[in-house]
């Protein structure tokens, strides 16, 4: 027998795996909807896509097949270029649509602002230009306070605003504010981009299809987020207007997120968004949300600090009590200093989570 045969060999095995697993799958928390393990539909199409050999770095068939699905969510013009997670897809998206001397306006809360590690000026050479908002969105008005100055060669030129959908606090743009952004920005020369990593969440509260607040009000790119709703890893870059953008795929390559074995980031979009998946899992968890406002709204010594429109909640609440309730079930302060704190549902939260965690906030907070 060859090396080649006795590697396949030992490869193939009897069936039996040596890996055990490492975790209570019992234990729950509202920390983040990335916590959440992966949907048994994903897993299922992962497996079909196994197997045989596919052209590497996005000339499988389940790639291609993707274009097809994203254009029936984002219109004929749309084109996907799957990265491997939300970061990646920002950068390269913001790299796309901006120069050298580029700059992107954003929320001071935006994620590429707070929680990208200066991904996107260290990695992609952007400045971004915060604007403080009190609920995560950007209005035209609050725009203008950075878009000027396009002939100074002093200051980064403004070239592109970047909204989140649903914003960073769990706030939703309505499409006629994101139409009003787009035509404001468009007028000044600004592309739009759509930081899209919960984007199912906001068309699930919203009622309207995904195409409602992107392609049919403007929006020229935006990253389209698949992990928070089920996927195992995987996220895209959705060029709509192929005009604003250039280079698309060597920058995907300079960034360092062309997967080789694309076909497994492709085909777990596929499972999400070509049929319904993707708006039950995001229905899920924004009812999941919804249960648990109403349970701690009426819990004395708790406050709710913004509108629940997806499947965030953010409260305030005794620092102690915070410390003690997370020894029980896991989530972040927010703002620490302030007693803030975020809890987060996903599409495998369950009512019994949210009953057991408000009864466990209760005691802490010696109420019966």
């Amino acid at each position: 027998m060859g090396r080649a045969e006795r590697a396949t060999e030992s490869a193939a095995g009897t069936g039996r795996t040596d890996a055990r697993r490492h975790h209570d799958p019992s234990v729950r928390g509202f920390a983040s909807d990335n916590y959440a393990g992966t949907h048994p539909e994903i897993l299922e199409a992962l497996a079909l896509a196994n197997g045989g050999h596919q052209i590497a770095y996005g000339g499988d068939e389940y790639t291609e097949n993707l274009q097809r699905v994203i254009r029936s969510h984002f219109g004929p013009t749309a084109e996907a270029f799957p990265v491997f997670n939300g970061t990646g897809a920002n950068v390269v998206a913001l790299q796309a649509v901006t120069d050298r001397w580029g700059a992107v306006i954003c929320a001071e809360s935006a994620h590429i602002n707070v929680d990208e590690c200066g991904a996107p000026e260290r990695v992609g050479g952007l400045k971004l230009l915060t604007v403080p908002t009190p609920d995560g969105k950007l209005t035209p008005e609050l725009i203008d306070r950075e878009a000027y100055g396009w002939d100074d060669e002093h200051r980064a030129m403004p070239q592109a605003v970047s909204i989140t959908q649903n914003t960073e606090l769990g706030t939703l743009y309505t499409p006629d504010e994101i139409r009003a952004i787009c035509e404001h920005a468009h007028e000044r020369g600004m592309v739009v981009h759509l930081d899209g990593s919960r984007i199912a969440n906001a068309s699930a509260s919203l009622d309207v299809p995904m195409r409602a607040f992107t392609n049919a009000v403007g929006v020229d790119i935006l990253s389209l987020g698949g992990t928070k709703n089920g996927a195992i890893f995987g996220e895209a870059v959705v060029v709509i207007n192929p005009d604003a953008v250039r280079a698309m795929k060597h920058l995907r390559k300079l960034s360092m997120q062309l997967a080789s074995k694309m076909r497994f980031v492709s085909v777990q979009l596929e499972a999400l968004l070509a049929k319904d998946l993707w708006l039950r899992n995001a229905r899920h968890a924004n009812t999941m949300a919804q249960r648990l406002a109403a349970g701690v709204r009426v819990v004395d010594g708790v406050e709710i600090l913004y509108p629940v429109q997806a499947n965030a909640v953010f409260a305030r609440l005794p620092h102690d009590v915070s410390e003690r309730l997370m020894k029980r079930y896991r989530f972040y302060f927010w703002d620490e200093a302030a007693g803030d704190v975020r809890w987060m549902c996903s599409f495998d939260t369950t009512e019994d989570d949210v009953d057991g965690f408000v009864a466990a906030l209760r005691e802490e907070m010696g109420k019966p």
